[in-house]
């Protein structure tokens, strides 16, 4: 079954993974590997952990699971972030942009399962 195209977040993280294989590609045609390489790690670690979460064991593995893809976006921007920094030939701009929304609608998909454990907990 092809759920990346049933779900928001797991058509973005996939979208997102394949534009950081060609960034990571970028990097390693300029002979970057240790960045490429951990560039390739956090930013396909994102939806792999997204992806995951479709098939978690209960509401909380499910935030667990989600956490995590935060956590990696926030080592893939610093990565980006670098990227951007270190070489102006390579341009990792909307990558950066992309991810900052992949943040948001993670962020509210966590805060929203929380509120509503909340609220059946206090109902």
């Amino acid at each position: 079954m092809d759920n990346r195209r049933s779900n928001k977040i797991i058509e973005l993280t996939f979208q997102f993974s394949l534009d950081i294989i060609q960034i990571v590609e970028k990097l390693e045609s300029n002979r970057k590997y240790v960045i490429a390489n951990q560039l390739l790690k956090s930013g396909t670690s994102i939806g792999a952990n997204v992806r995951e979460s479709q098939n978690a064991e209960s509401k909380s593995d499910f935030i667990h699971k989600l956490k995590i893809a935060l956590k990696e976006t926030d080592e893939t921007l610093y990565w980006l972030e670098l990227v951007n920094a270190a070489y102006k030939n390579i341009d990792s701009t909307k990558l950066i942009e992309d991810l900052k929304i992949i943040d948001k609608v993670l962020s509210k998909i966590v805060s929203t399962i929380k509120n509503k454990q909340k609220e059946s907990l206090s109902n």
